[in-house]
This record gives C-alpha cells, structure tokens and sequence, in this order.
C-alpha cells in the first residue's frame, strides 16, 4: 500500500521534511505531495505566466488561481491531508486547504502550537488528529500502515479461508445433484 500525503500550510520551516525523512527512516510507503514551497515563485508565479498586472489585487489573483491547480489536484488525489499553521504568520491559505480537504472527506491532521489552539478550534474538531510536531504526524502515518498491513493479512487470510469453504459448497453441490455417481466426492 501506497499512502497518499498532501502537505500543506506554513511554508518557512522545515516540517515537510522533517515528515518526509521521518517516514524514510522509518521504511514507509508514501507518497507525499505539497504546494509550491518558495514563496516568491508562489506569489509570482501568475503574473510571471501570464503577464503583468498593474494592481496588487490582480497579481495575487492570478498567482493564487494558478496555485490552486496544483494545490486542489493535490487535496484530491491524497488519502490524508497534512495541514501546519506556523507561529509566524497568519496562514488564511492553510485554513481554506483545511476546509477544502474535509468538504472532500479527506482524512485531516493538523500540526500546531498551544498558541493557536483557540483561533483553530473550528479546524481542530474537524481533523482526525491536532499534532504539535511532525515527529507525531510520522507515529501517526506508520501506525496507520502497519496496521494497514496487519489488516490486508489477515483479509487474506479470510480470503483463503473463503476460498476453501466455497470448494466445499461446491463439491457438496455436486454431491447432492447426483447422489447415485459413488465418484463424484473424489473430484
């Protein structure tokens, strides 16, 4: 299995790796997605596309509307979505990744100080975990596949089990259509 990890939020630190070398370490299969991560080729990215804008208003627009193409694919596509809300600046981006990810159902952990506890609380009830750190997001991915793992055994398990109950169903099947042909348990 192969989770999908959408990564998004605060931008001027290091948390994204610090997940990614985390679940590296830790031998797990993950894919992880993100938004664009510098934050001049972030804001820029519109009117450096598609032309110049003479308002700040229409800059941002365009920058933020193509954002949103990689950022709304992203949300889509993961089977859980990774939110952080930094210390040093207001991430009105985050909440509205936040919002948009439980709109599509998305499993959500949120990454926050103690700090913003009440500011978030709306986002907080929504998520499935509120972490402080990283470190806890990656005890969190490896219990959810180990235990993804666990659980695809002993499907197979009852697969096979399955399996064999039905070849019995279908020899007493045959059993009972011809009960004179001495033979036909022996097939």
């Amino acid at each position: 299995m192969s989770l999908k990890i959408f990564l998004s939020g605060e931008i001027h630190t290091d948390w994204r790796n610090e997940i990614i070398s985390g679940c590296v370490e830790q031998g797990l299969d993950i894919s992880f997605f993100s938004a664009v991560t510098d934050h001049a080729a972030s804001d820029d990215c519109g009117p450096s596309i598609l032309g110049a804008e003479g308002e700040k208003f229409w800059h941002d627009n365009k920058s933020a509307k193509l954002n949103a193409i990689r950022i709304r694919n992203g949300i889509s596509k993961a089977d859980i979505v990774v939110v952080r809300f930094g210390d040093k600046y207001k991430q009105w981006n985050a909440a509205f990744d936040a919002g948009y990810s439980i709109a599509l159902g998305k499993s959500l952990i949120v990454i926050h100080s103690d700090e913003h506890q009440h500011a978030l609380k709306e986002v907080d009830a929504a998520a499935l975990a509120v972490c402080r750190n990283p470190n806890q997001v990656v005890k969190i991915i490896k219990y959810i596949e180990d235990n993804f793992k666990l659980a695809m055994n002993g499907f197979k398990e009852l697969q096979e089990l399955y399996d064999y109950l039905n070849s019995i169903q279908n020899h007493y099947d045959i059993i009972k259509s011809n009960p004179n042909d001495n033979n036909n348990h022996l097939s």
